[in-house]
């Protein structure tokens, strides 16, 4: 398969997935997130070409299925994507039986840390960095500011992982917080 092969495979899989999802705070279908972080991955690789790519794009198309879609379990994920597609998805899924938003962020960094794939940090930077847009409009200074902090917790521990990433993570943190003192 080639690597436009896997990225329609999987883009289209997210696509279905995602249909009726909305970028939180507008009006664009949530694929926009999905395509913005696939494409850092894709950028990333021909900067930096230390991982598997289309390893990363599957994980990157898919990262939030488990988390946002009812619809999609680890085994329909199996039906389509192989075992360490899926295992490295529900890496990236954050465990909702932790309540505790900060106790989240660190279970999920962990597990993130403790893959055997070097694609899970690959991923959970380029998330970062897309997720790094103006916030939505009905977010309190507050809640941006902590935004911001857990992006830095991010950098700090996957750094390493991927020095382009990690430049762009750290602009875009800059970026988004220079965008609270507007």
């Amino acid at each position: 398969m080639t690597t436009q092969s896997t990225y329609q495979k999987a883009m289209k899989f997210a696509a279905e997935a995602h249909a009726q999802q909305k970028l939180p705070g507008s009006t664009a279908n949530y694929l926009l997130h999905i395509s913005n972080v696939v494409m850092e991955i894709i950028m990333a690789h021909h900067h930096e070409p230390t991982f598997d790519l289309e390893f990363a794009i599957q994980v990157g198309a898919l990262h939030d299925v488990l988390e946002d879609v009812e619809e999609i379990t680890e085994k329909v994920l199996l039906k389509n994507f192989s075992n360490e597609v899926v295992e490295t998805v529900k890496t990236l899924t954050k465990d909702d039986q932790i309540k505790d938003k900060e106790l989240k962020l660190l279970d999920s960094l962990e597990r993130i840390a403790s893959s055997k794939f070097k694609e899970a940090s690959i991923v959970k930077l380029a998330d970062r960095i897309t997720n790094l847009q103006p916030p939505p409009p009905h977010w309190s200074p507050e809640k941006c500011e902590a935004y911001a902090e857990q992006a830095k917790v991010i950098l700090s521990k996957f750094g390493d992982s991927h020095i382009y990433l990690s430049t762009r993570l750290e602009n875009q943190i800059n970026f988004y917080s220079n965008l609270k003192t507007i």
